[in-house]
């Protein structure tokens, strides 16, 4: 394993939610995924759209973050990388099999026109698998919650039901969805990490993942700091 590979595995997987975020959505699109053509709306580095690859995906990712995308070109597994906005996705209608998106619709100032885009891009009966800020309890903690916002530039927070409607406006449907963070404990865990521990508290909390997880499991599975879900486009 090449030095920046072993640094990307730290920085994604050595972590209190991405691994479990993003293998998620992932174990929800599939161990065998051989010829799938799958994007990766927003996906930083590629890190994750690569593990599709690994997975016999065609995979692309797109971001705006030239320095992550110069970096992602580096890792063994590296997708197709191209620099474009998730609101102007340079590719033909129904485009994709699948479109994977971890923690990115918080961050655009018109979540609904990405998801257009997305919908656009998707070929009928393809799926989306994405992740998006709920922060449920956040304004329990003003504070926290406006260093998370400010920090991580959240414009938007969206429930699985917020979600659903959008979705529905542009001939997608929600197929499942999960919270993660769903006791009030783990999602205080969650903002305090956030404003105060940043990329480096969210690694060093990772061996707090498994007790994070069984919250979850005996929480009921309403509300969070996450939510992901899976959702069809309508058609053949």
């Amino acid at each position: 394993m090449k030095l920046n590979d072993a640094k990307a595995f730290i920085g994604h997987q050595v972590h209190v939610c991405r691994f479990r975020e993003a293998g998620t959505l992932l174990r929800w699109m599939g161990d065998d995924l051989t010829g799938k053509r799958v994007l990766d709306v927003a996906g930083g580095d590629g890190y994750w759209a690569g593990q599709a690859r690994r997975r016999g995906a065609r995979a692309v990712s797109i971001d705006l973050a030239r320095r992550k995308m110069l970096y992602g070109r580096t890792l063994r597994h590296s997708p197709a990388l191209i620099e474009c906005d998730a609101l102007r996705l340079p590719f033909a209608d129904g485009s994709f099999d699948a479109l994977l998106s971890v923690c990115a619709i918080e961050h655009f100032e018109d979540g609904g026109t990405a998801l257009a885009e997305m919908s656009r891009v998707l070929r009928p009966g393809g799926e989306l698998f994405m992740s998006a800020d709920v922060l449920s309890r956040s304004r329990e903690w003003p504070k926290l919650r406006e260093a998370h916002c400010v920090k991580y530039h959240v414009r938007h927070t969206y429930t699985h039901e917020s979600l659903a409607g959008l979705l529905a406006e542009r001939d997608m449907e929600l197929a499942d969805y999960s919270y993660q963070f769903r006791s009030r404990t783990s999602e205080r865990l969650y903002l305090s990490l956030s404003a105060y521990g940043g990329r480096t508290g969210f690694n060093a909390a990772a061996p707090l993942t498994p007790l994070v997880a069984l919250a979850d499991r005996t929480s009921p599975n309403d509300r969070g700091s996450i939510v992901l879900i899976r959702a069809r486009k309508k058609g053949a």
